[in-house]
């Protein structure tokens, strides 16, 4: 095993306005010259600080900031302080803040409690903290973060750039990209959830001898599960952002730059497509398709294929629109259960007359 440290080199950086309004596509009105250190909401931000107002409408809220420079939409024209103008206030913030938050990776070297395998070779530039226990043959990319805790399996592959946060288990063959974000307690390559039940009820265990390759750039939350599969790959691509306590089966496909909120739960050999977004508790039945940017609100149930593009709601899920204007009839079930014993009521006693 290699181990090597390096000195810590970390300083604080100053960027010029200009280079932020470059990196967000931005306009600045105001000081060109301005420096920004730092990021902060718009009531804490104080001078060398840039903030962000995400609606126009909440311009009133500017004279009482106190920072340098606030980023804010393209129809806020002026302002007390200097002013970056972009398209999208939120994804603006989002990379100035990431920015003025990056900081060269430092390698640390290997912990004097870690664990690994002979078979395994430890780039130099890594850092390991204690506990950590590593398989045979496992490949290890350049600029890893291992957290204390992490198990990682026999021949997994970890690209360049990858974190693994504390107490991520990554089982045996699994393939992890570059720039991975794991967070803690997450499990990637437990066996899958499949039995075969006989005629008296007696559940047998199918093997599930395939894998888990999670490609570039994706971040799975805190104690969520990707199952390997039962044959061939459970494949999470490339920018997939996976929220906590999230369950992905095996031999599922997520489509590039999916979104998946807090509890989902996906069986077994679904497939999504590129963009789809699925919110808080949504579940899919196995062997589901959905196309392309499909969008289902929270606690959907969604049973069957859905096309490119479909926005959906309810369980079992509907359009969207059909959903919402059934959940408005369903406030309205008391009163019209009222409505309906007074027409039932009504409608006796004109038989009672008619038979008298």
């Amino acid at each position: 095993m290699a181990v090597d440290t390096c000195e810590d080199n970390v300083s604080d950086r100053k960027f010029d306005i200009k280079e932020l309004a470059e990196l967000v596509d931005g306009e600045i009105n105001g000081d060109f010259n301005l420096k920004i250190s730092g990021f902060a909401p718009l009531e804490t931000a104080v001078s060398g600080e840039i903030s962000f107002l995400v609606k126009s409408a909440e311009a009133d809220k500017l004279p009482a900031c106190k920072g340098s420079a606030v980023i804010v939409p393209m129809d806020v024209e002026e302002g007390p302080v200097t002013l970056l103008r972009v398209e999208n206030p939120y994804l603006a913030a989002a990379k100035i803040h990431s920015l003025l938050l990056e900081k060269p990776f430092v390698a640390t070297g290997t912990h004097k409690m870690a664990c690994v395998a002979d078979s395994t070779v430890v780039p130099r530039q890594i850092n390991m903290s204690a506990f950590v226990t590593i398989g045979e043959r496992v490949t290890l990319g350049e600029r890893i973060t291992l957290e204390a805790g992490v198990v990682i399996g026999d021949d997994v592959e970890i690209g360049d750039d990858t974190v693994l946060k504390a107490n991520v288990t990554i089982a045996s063959g699994c393939r992890l990209g570059k720039r991975v974000i794991i967070c803690p307690g997450c499990v990637i390559g437990s066996d899958g959830y499949g039995y075969a039940t006989d005629n008296r009820g007696f559940h047998t265990k199918r093997p599930q001898v395939g894998v888990v390759q999670i490609d570039d750039d994706v971040e799975i939350g805190a104690n969520s599960c990707v199952d390997r599969a039962a044959y061939g790959v459970t494949h999470i691509k490339s920018g997939v952002k996976i929220d906590n306590l999230v369950q992905v089966a095996h031999n599922v496909v997520v489509g590039e730059n999916s979104l998946l909120v807090a509890q989902v739960g996906i069986a077994g050999s679904c497939r999504l497509g590129r963009n789809v977004v699925l919110g808080g508790q949504v579940g899919l039945a196995d062997h589901v398709n959905l196309g392309d940017g499909v969008m289902a609100a929270a606690q959907s149930g969604i049973h069957n294929d859905q096309k490119p593009g479909v926005r959906l709601g309810g369980s079992p899920a509907i359009p969207i629109k059909q959903f919402m204007r059934a959940a408005i009839q369903y406030g309205k079930l008391p009163e019209m259960g009222q409505d309906l014993r007074k027409l039932k009521k009504n409608v006796a006693a004109l038989q009672a007359e008619k038979e008298e």
